[in-house]
């Protein structure tokens, strides 16, 4: 399976044995089986135990009641709170077990879950919506293993109780077991209809919840955003609009099976009530005691108990099993961006770059990028300039693999980048976006990004580079300074020349700047600009600026036009080529001189 848009509906047809259910499931408790095993076997002697209050009652009635024989029963409370306490000390350790195993199966499809999200390609996160990750890849584990795990007890345990009642149904009068369990079938034969009318509900409950987490997230992100347009009756509305829907969701659940509990019920009252009316009849015809009659009472009453409640308990199990077919989909996706079989290992950089006839696109039959050329030497400065949606972005995407071209190619030193593993191409290439994403934790945790092993000194000498060690001096901890989430204490600049350190340790042969300096007041370009001088020494670099006057030193540029490269040249050529697109463009930001 290749990835795919999460929000699309899955396939509703599609229906799972119980076997098949726990088959999907089995890796993540294969583990712990012992354990698990264990907890079910537990389960037996809880459920089957429930029927020795039941059982007692016959000769209690017999001989207290009926004959006024005090002495022979003694023994029977004294059963009874053994027998119970036995029960409580195996119900104790049944759900120590259950959840032992089931928040390991839960932390282990969580990993399982997020190591799988952490090797999505870049297109991935495009097509699926914050909200719909969390949902998909967190939630989705909760509802699987607590509702399962949990319910797999409470059914072990009541199936075992069920089949010791049954049994002394059958041991007081075999005539009544037949109307008991008659009923009980009757009772039961609903829950057959419940996946088939709950899937569809399921999947949209999903989506609305997932859309609630999104703007969950949208409000935190964009909070700055939102207090500046007035934005606050606006997001309001749309996050009341999608409760009322997902209101509206919750009661169609609950009319598609909130039904089952009230039949259960009076399917459950008849079954008592035909019970005791030929009960009563047996007794007097002599067929059966007293003590038999009160015990299969009992017994039958704490058979369909439990059963008048099942209902909730099967739809949780079923939502649950819905969970696991989700979290079985997103494990079996196949990621686009994959290594080839035996892929080469990119080490060193010595001819250059060369993009042959590239053509790429986001979505089908709409081209961003057309017949790119592009021969970028090792050790040189090409710049991408032009108007914005031009591609510039696009084509340094390609590089490290974020996509992955749709026809031509993209070598190095001759060798096409899908040749090389992942990890040795994306080792080779540093990058410092104009807008950098920097990890809560202190500042040198996020130069470590960079190169995990590095040495004090390479970390001092990467901010000074940066020219952040006056920052780092001045502040009492240090490189120990916690720098908050997404690097909240530290000013624009600041952020610019950190991702810029982290660039630096890396170290690596290839640099991409994609508008680095475009966010920046002049007093913090300039000091950013200075920083990227000292990351572009020595190195190939490819360059994205709007603002032409960091460019004029590259080596190559590179105008680009809806997708196209229309001219290629160093500065001094372009800015002499008569109503040249590059030409328009200086005297757009400069005016003609």
């Amino acid at each position: 399976m290749t990835t795919k848009d999460l929000t699309l509906a899955p396939d509703t047809n599609k229906k799972l044995s119980f076997i098949e259910h726990y088959k999907q499931v089995w890796p993540f408790v294969k583990p712990y089986w012992v354990r698990a095993l264990l907890s079910v076997l537990i389960c037996i002697p809880v459920g089957a135990l429930d029927s020795v209050i039941a059982l007692a009652l016959k000769p209690y009635m017999d001989n207290v009641l009926v004959d006024k024989n005090t002495a022979s029963p003694i023994y029977i409370p004294i059963l009874i709170v053994a027998f119970t306490t036995v029960q409580g000390f195996l119900n104790y350790a049944a759900t120590y077990l259950n959840t032992w195993v089931g928040s390991r199966i839960n932390h282990d499809m969580k990993r399982a879950l997020f190591k799988k999200l952490l090797r999505f390609e870049p297109s991935f996160f495009d097509k699926n919506p914050s909200g719909v990750v969390i949902q998909r890849f967190s939630a989705d584990a909760d509802i699987a293993c607590l509702g399962l795990l949990d319910n797999l007890k409470l059914f072990v345990s009541r199936f075992f109780s069920s089949l010791s009642l049954i049994a002394v149904l059958i041991y007081n009068s075999w005539q009544l077991s037949i109307i008991a369990i008659v009923v009980l079938i009757c009772a039961l034969l609903p829950l057959s209809q419940v996946r088939r009318r709950i899937k569809g509900l399921i999947k949209d409950s999903i989506e609305r919840s997932s859309c609630i987490l999104t703007h969950y997230n949208e409000c935190h992100t964009g909070n700055k955003t939102v207090a500046s347009y007035n934005l606050q009756e606006k997001m309001y509305g749309r996050f009341n609009e999608i409760l009322c829907k997902l209101f509206k969701l919750t009661m169609k659940m609950v009319q598609r099976t909130g039904w089952m509990t009230p039949l259960m019920h009076v399917v459950v009252s008849i079954g008592v009530g035909s019970v005791i009316g030929y009960g009563s009849y047996l007794i007097v015809n002599g067929t059966i005691t007293s003590g038999n009659f009160v015990s299969f009472i009992t017994a039958l009453i704490m058979l369909y108990t439990p059963i008048k409640g099942i209902g909730k308990n099967f739809n949780n199990v079923q939502i649950s099993f819905l969970a696991i077919e989700r979290i079985t989909d997103i494990l079996e996706m196949k990621s686009d961006i994959v290594d080839k079989e035996n892929p080469k290992e990119l080490s060193e950089i010595k001819q250059g770059i060369r993009f042959n006839n590239v053509n790429f696109e986001y979505e089908e039959n709409v081209p961003v990028l057309k017949n790119i050329n592009l021969n970028v030497k090792a050790g040189t400065t090409i710049a991408l300039v032009g108007n914005s949606g031009g591609g510039k972005t696009t084509i340094v995407n390609l590089l490290p693999r974020f996509y992955d071209v749709k026809s031509g190619s993209i070598t190095i030193d001759g060798t096409d980048v899908r040749d090389f593993s992942l990890k040795s191409l994306r080792d080779k290439i540093a990058i410092v976006f104009q807008d950098n994403f920097l990890f809560s934790g202190t500042i040198k945790d996020n130069i470590l990004l960079g190169k995990p092993n590095a040495t004090d000194d390479e970390i001092r000498k990467a901010l000074e580079m940066a020219y952040l060690d006056d920052f780092v001096q001045k502040h009492e901890k240090g490189i120990d300074c916690d720098i908050g989430e997404k690097g909240g204490i530290l000013s624009g600049g600041q952020k610019q020349r950190l991702a810029i350190a982290r660039a630096l340790i890396k170290d690596a042969p290839i640099v991409i700047l994609d508008e680095a300096t475009s966010a920046l007041d002049n007093r913090s370009e300039a000091v950013v600009q200075k920083a990227i001088d000292n990351l572009m020494q020595d190195r190939t670099v490819f360059v994205i600026a709007h603002r032409l006057s960091t460019i004029q030193n590259a080596d190559l540029i590179a105008v680009l036009n809806n997708g196209e490269i229309i001219e290629t040249g160093t500065h001094d050529e372009l800015i002499n080529k008569p109503d040249g697109a590059y030409k328009k463009l200086y005297e757009a930001q400069f005016g003609k001189k």
